[in-house]
């Protein structure tokens, strides 16, 4: 591991914590001076120092060493194209994706825009693919619209599977041009 590597890291982690200095020693039970040390690249700590610095900074201690952030558009293509599993069972587009994502989460650049973009686009499509057809077949049951057939209800499912192919689709193409996806409409349920 080379000291310049880990000694961003630890400070830039600490930053996005906002924390201080004093507040990462204490908080780890490390000495402000070790800690000083550390972020300007002077000695690695220990084991025991990565342990202690990983759960003040409550990450894995892996994220402390193995920080690198690396480029894989392959795996973001995967990642983009798992939620077409919507189409065996609406939950799998939700599922597939939120595991390939939180297994590589801060480890592919990129992937925790499209990971979280992605998964709240399918959970907003899964939640309007259940309520508009149930919506409209009560409306049509109170007589408000009489003449809205089941045929009618049927077709909005389809377009709706045929809107979520295409955007998923879309976004893969967008992915391989080096381009953010964009998927919309969608509910911020990950931020």
């Amino acid at each position: 591991m080379k000291k310049a590597h880990l000694s961003v890291r630890v400070k830039k982690l600490r930053n996005k914590k906002g924390m201080s200095q004093e507040i990462l020693a204490e908080e780890s039970g490390l000495s402000l001076r070790t800690i000083q040390r550390i972020e300007s690249g002077e000695s690695n700590p220990t084991g025991d120092s990565l342990k202690r610095l990983s759960h003040a900074l409550d990450v894995n201690p892996d994220e402390l060493i193995e920080w690198t952030i690396k480029e894989d558009k392959k795996y973001l293509i995967f990642l983009n194209l798992s939620a077409l599993t919507f189409l065996f069972f609406p939950m799998l587009g939700i599922l597939v994706p939120f595991i390939l994502w939180t297994s590589k989460k801060d480890k592919i650049k990129n992937i925790n825009k499209l990971g979280k973009n992605l998964i709240n686009f399918e959970i907003t499509w899964t939640i309007l693919l259940f309520l508009i057809p149930f919506l409209l077949f009560f409306i049509s049951k109170t007589s408000l619209l009489e003449s809205l057939s089941l045929r009618s209800i049927f077709i909005i499912t389809g377009s709706m599977y045929f809107i979520n192919l295409i955007l998923v689709l879309l976004n893969t193409v967008r992915i391989i041009n080096k381009k953010y996806v964009l998927y919309y409409p969608q509910i911020k349920f990950l931020r």
